[in-house]
């Protein structure tokens, strides 16, 4: 194992961390209580002739998936391969891939539609198309790969299944700990090593690998990618993994003993792979919302049928207010988780924004709200939302999958970095620009010099910014009236509230300094506030765009919802129990209260062969399957 401290593991990370703003970021700015609506609004709308190709492919992609049997992937938890074929001859292997290189070069919007569409037949479809394409060979190789790099692996990916392996046994959202290396050996490399939780890695062609170079006489060493042959000699898919949900995943475990890579198949420089695996995942990060989109739709659609339906007490189950009211959620958020997800895509696609906020907080948001509304559907279903649809079509009902989108939808709130890695990555951002003024400050290794300067940079800063977050159209009644009506109320408390979100992590920071970032629960609910003022801006910004009645009253539904839990938030930021949550959580840790796990049975099967990342030939057999 690579044990590395505290220190190695954060400067590891921060040097990863993309930290220019080269474009305007209406999230960077919102955390700052600079309300920047001019970023989102008007609404930006794509160009027709990219519409025309997304409409056009979206016929075509709807005819294959309407001849999949999303019920059977389930049942043998397996996507058939002329599924994948059918899916390959259409060219959805290739929809973010240029069209010289023979892809579709579709939008980001169009794209996230697409996988909408394929992510209803099974989950597991939306995973597949979404690994390959969102983190999978063909973005980084699009983003840092050379001329020569995208002539030789993009035509591929339009016709193969790739796969992103960044994860080990040992290694979660700690990169710093790294064990797979890549050897130079002469003009090529050795890896060796194990990844985990490889989508797609058993069906790949190609895979994009994460590995630590040794750093010696002409080599920077350092986390470095590669693109690798699925099927190279020395590569062993020990395992297919199963999971609560996602059950046609093609996820594994996969061995590398001395696998032979060129130089040439090098992406960027050494040392560059966690920055162009932390560069992937931010560009990638739509499609998962995209995706808790798709699900919250079908929730709704289904949660409207059953309860105008069903009656209990004389009346249909909706018109009874504890039901009522979770469909009104579940209606007002899939629009706001909509908007959010169609308006990012289009900032995505416009290049005049930097996005990483709006795509790390849909992701945060979507994933979360997605699997509150999948939990609620199945409350609404009751009985029936917690037994399978085998079962109901078995005996005469109709088959309705509640539970299976509560198991698919769960990942979410864990895939391309879990809520609480998520909230972490915001809260970074977040706190940046104090950082970069003050940071020296509560630095303990810089020295008085850079103290005294760091304190008089930060009083020029402080004295310039604090004005900014006590005035703002927020204040005036006719603010935000003009393109907005009735809405416009809501984006004056966004605005209220974004300068409000920036004053209390000032008092944060100031408070805590250098131990803010122990502050976990207090950065998350500054995180949490950001991301229900984004959805509400979004969802305002949609419903102005649409210009119909069903628009604006779902925006309206929601922003009222949502500034219920804007309220909560803020009080919880200073009224909690956080202290002592955190003393009972390591006398927990410390075996103190042991004797409350008295009485019941642990059943956990031992697997001592999974955590042995150990270098050396796989003894397992290679699962590994083409496809299509």
């Amino acid at each position: 194992m690579v044990d590395v401290d505290e220190r190695t593991a954060r400067t590891v990370a921060e040097e990863a961390r993309e930290t220019e703003w080269k474009l305007p970021s209406f999230g960077k700015q919102l955390f700052l209580g600079d309300f920047r609506l001019d970023l989102i609004h008007p609404h930006p709308v794509g160009d027709p002739a990219m519409i025309e190709r997304g409409e056009q492919f979206l016929v075509r992609l709807r005819a294959v998936c309407e001849q999949i049997d999303g019920h059977a992937v389930e049942r043998d938890a397996l996507i058939p391969d002329e599924a994948i074929k059918a899916l390959k001859e259409v060219g959805a292997l290739g929809m973010k891939i240029p069209a010289e290189y023979g892809g579709l070069g579709l939008s980001q919007v169009y794209y996230n539609r697409a996988l909408m569409l394929a992510g209803s037949v099974h989950a597991s479809l939306g995973a597949l198309l979404s690994a390959h394409q969102s983190i999978g060979v063909p973005q980084p190789v699009m983003a840092f790969g050379t001329a020569a790099q995208k002539q030789e692996y993009l035509p591929r990916c339009v016709n193969g299944v790739t796969a992103f392996l960044l994860t080990e046994p040992d290694v979660g959202s700690d990169p710093a700990r790294m064990r797979t290396t890549a050897t130079p050996d002469g003009d090529d490399y050795l890896i060796d090593g194990v990844k985990l939780w490889t989508t797609n890695g058993v069906v790949s062609d190609l895979v994009v690998v994460m590995a630590r170079v040794p750093k010696s006489e002409g080599h920077r060493g350092g986390i470095t990618t590669f693109v690798v042959e699925g099927t190279a000699p020395g590569i062993t898919v020990e395992n297919r993994n199963s999971f609560l949900g996602l059950r046609g995943i093609e996820n594994g475990v996969t061995r590398f003993h001395r696998v032979r890579v060129p130089a040439r198949n090098r992406i960027g420089r050494e040392g560059e792979g966690l920055k162009i695996a932390l560069t992937t995942l931010n560009t990638g990060r739509l499609s998962l919302p995209a995706l808790c989109v798709s699900g919250s739709k079908w929730a709704t659609k289904i949660a409207r049928e059953w309860s105008a339906q069903r009656v209990q007490w004389g009346r249909p189950v909706g018109a009874h207010e504890a039901v009522g009211s979770k469909i009104a959620m579940m209606a007002a958020t899939t629009f706001a988780m909509e908007a959010m997800v169609d308006l990012a895509s289009h900032m995505a696609d416009d290049h005049r924004n930097d996005i990483r906020i709006e795509a790390a907080l849909a992701k945060l948001y979507g994933s979360e709200m997605a699997w509150r509304i999948a939990d609620d559907l199945v409350q609404i279903r009751g009985g029936r939302g917690y037994e399978t649809a085998q079962s109901l079509a078995a005996r005469g009902e109709r088959g309705v999958p509640a539970e299976q989108l509560l198991r698919d939808m769960r990942i979410n709130r864990i895939f391309e970095g879990s809520t609480e890695i998520m909230h972490l990555l915001i809260a970074r951002e977040a706190v940046d620009a104090h950082l970069s003024v003050a940071g020296d400050i509560i630095d303990p290794d810089k020295p008085f010099g850079a103290k005294a300067k760091a304190a008089a940079r930060a009083a020029g800063f402080y004295a310039r910014w604090l004005p900014t977050l006590l005035v703002g159209k927020g204040l005036l009644p006719g603010g935000y009236r003009g393109d907005f009506g009735s809405l416009a109320r809501h984006l004056r408390f966004v605005e209220r509230s974004s300068r409000k979100l920036a004053r209390h992590t000032m008092y944060g920071a100031g408070r805590w300094q250098g131990k803010l970032e122990y502050h976990q629960a207090f950065l998350a609910r500054l995180v949490d506030i950001g991301a229900e003022l984004f959805a509400m801006s979004a969802a305002c910004v949609r419903a102005a765009h649409d210009k119909t009645p069903e628009s604006r009253e779902l925006a309206e539904a929601f922003c009222l919802q949502s500034r219920v839990r804007v309220d909560e938030l803020f009080d919880r930021l200073w009224h909690n129990s956080d202290a002592g949550d955190r003393v009972l959580a390591a006398a927990v840790l410390d075996g103190r209260y042991v004797g409350l796990e008295e009485g019941v049975l642990d059943l956990s099967i031992p697997g001592p062969w999974i955590a042995d990342a150990t270098h050396g030939p796989s003894t397992k057999d290679n699962v590994h399957r083409t496809v299509g």
